[in-house]
């Protein structure tokens, strides 16, 4: 079990990440919250010794997505949906930047969960392939297929403006 001061350097440092990484998933803040308590609940409540902060964000970020795919699976989130889910729009998101997210939130979880990694969070893929346990190539795959889907969805010409 980690100390107090221990869990809040680790949610200083790695909230943004968390929260983003749920949102992708969850599309959801509420439930994205929900999931960020549960991620740093499960953080303190770890004896692993992390070897590195590269292992620690690994760690966290296998630990998230793992939280956000059970919820998804789960018998209440596949029967109820909530008006206020349908209302909801992301204050904190610029305009510029919605389609690409809209595009990015449509794809296939495992294209989503790689390009997060890849764009946003900056891992190669080497170290996605490690932590998603995949292999490097197949990480290579996904991503081509996943830029490949979203050039279809946002056009070619938004690719060649900016650099995807």
């Amino acid at each position: 079990m980690r100390n107090e001061q221990a869990a809040k350097l680790a949610i200083e440092k790695y909230a943004d990440m968390v929260r983003r990484l749920c949102f992708v998933h969850l599309k959801n803040h509420h439930d994205a919250e929900d999931i960020f308590q549960d991620v740093f609940l499960k953080y303190v409540l770890c004896d692993t010794e992390f070897q590195s902060d590269t292992h620690e964000k690994a760690w966290l970020i296998r630990v998230t997505i793992n939280a956000c795919r059970d919820t998804l699976k789960s018998f209440f989130r596949k029967k109820t949906s909530s008006f206020e889910d349908l209302l909801y729009e992301p204050v904190y998101i610029d305009d510029s930047k919605k389609e690409v997210l809209d595009a990015v939130l449509k794809l296939p979880d495992k294209y989503k969960d790689v390009v997060y990694l890849f764009y946003f969070e900056g891992y190669s893929a080497l170290e996605i392939s490690a932590m998603l346990k995949r292999k490097e190539n197949t990480i290579y795959t996904w991503l081509s297929r996943a830029k490949a889907l979203l050039k279809i969805s946002l056009g070619g010409e938004f690719f060649e403006q900016q650099n995807f």
